[in-house]
């Protein structure tokens, strides 16, 4: 049973991960396409366009890991079937649980793959690779408003015009308020650099305006130290959409965001599709095994293969959907996230259950 074991992951392993080269290959030529139109914008070259290409893979390869391994798994059981060398598996007494638990084992490889390409890989080369683009075109990380960036922090209110790519701050204006929301203290600077050592921002040539009950004063420093929680790590969520951050810095947004009193919604759906994207892995595998053909009919290995690549796609599209159906309609974070995988495992163990009973 162990040598089948081996046989079969490793098929599949092969079969998975080719199709993922052969996705990726497909992503990245569409991404390259996109980008031609920037070629020239200061100075982005072809090499660095082939770069910032290059650093977008590890998460297209974290998003596209479950459709690989349902198509990889699908083409790889396919091809044992109609070798008839599944047949030979099941005569020779090995059972459905078991080829099952095969299975179970080479979607839970996969999924500690995607966990770590989500964690920590991704996100990562996602901030690289923009602030290559950023830096090459001469470009600003983000401008919500016209006014520049906003962030509350307890009883302050940042306004940040520009935001370069190495996280030094443009236009820095700081409207303090107190306990009955009266503005007591405004700060204008033309710019700020972040010490890692003393965990503070290093602020220049600034304005400050204190609005004491009878008279205002004012003064200009040079140089000014302020200390916040309004730290690069945060600022850095600029640069990524919410759903290619890390859960670590997912939660850290959160729970400034809450402490603030701001909406959360849409970071809360991204955390916990971040939490259960991994088990899409073990849903893939298992719908892989459902669709898998029990008789060597070729018009039969054809249809199945192709209902199957064709459900892969539709869960690939239908989970994004829900997040955003979630954050349209205010659902619950954990049920817009989850939904999706759960009825998609829950239907390939319905269809392998129902194969074990014939």
């Amino acid at each position: 049973m162990k040598l089948i074991h081996r046989y079969i992951v490793s098929t599949l392993t092969q079969s998975t991960l080719f199709t993922l080269l052969a996705l990726l290959g497909l992503y990245g030529f569409f991404d390259l396409l996109g980008e031609v139109p920037a070629l020239g914008t200061g100075n982005y070259t072809a090499g660095v366009m082939a770069t910032y290409v290059a650093l977008l893979i590890p998460g297209h390869a974290y998003e596209l890991m479950p459709l690989a391994v349902l198509i990889g798994g699908m083409v790889a059981m396919t091809q044992l079937a109609s070798s008839s060398e599944y047949t030979v598996i099941r005569t020779s007494g090995v059972t459905l649980k078991q080829i099952a638990a095969t299975l179970l084992k080479f979607g839970l490889g996969f999924a500690v793959l995607t966990i770590l390409l989500g964690e920590f890989a991704a996100p990562w080369a996602m901030q690289e690779a923009e602030r290559t683009r950023l830096t090459a075109t001469h470009s600003i990380v983000a401008k919500e408003f016209r006014s520049g960036t906003w962030v509350k922090d307890n009883q302050n209110f940042i306004n940040v015009h520009e935001m370069l790519p190495d996280n030094t701050l443009l236009g820095i204006r700081i409207y303090t308020y107190d306990q009955d929301f009266k503005l007591e203290r405004t700060r204008i600077a033309e710019r700020g650099t972040f010490s890692k050592q003393d965990r503070s921002w290093q602020l220049e040539n600034v304005k400050e305006t204190v609005l004491a009950p009878n008279r205002t004063i004012s003064a200009v420093y040079p140089t000014l130290k302020w200390k916040s929680i309004v730290e690069p790590e945060i600022l850095s969520v600029l640069l990524v959409v919410p759903e290619q951050m890390s859960a670590h810095n997912l939660l850290t947004y959160i729970e400034h965001l809450k402490k603030n009193k701001q909406q959360t919604q849409r970071y809360e759906i991204a955390l916990w599709s971040k939490l259960f994207y991994p088990l899409a892995c073990i849903s893939m595998a298992l719908v892989a095994l459902a669709f898998t053909p029990q008789q060597r009919r070729h018009g039969q290995l054809g249809i199945k293969l192709f209902a199957g690549i064709c459900l892969g796609v539709t869960f690939h599209f239908v989970n994004r959907l829900f997040g955003h159906l979630g954050l349209l309609y205010d659902w619950n974070a954990i049920l817009s996230a989850t939904l999706p995988t759960l009825i998609f495992l829950l239907g390939g163990i319905a269809i392998i259950a129902k194969q074990e009973r014939r």
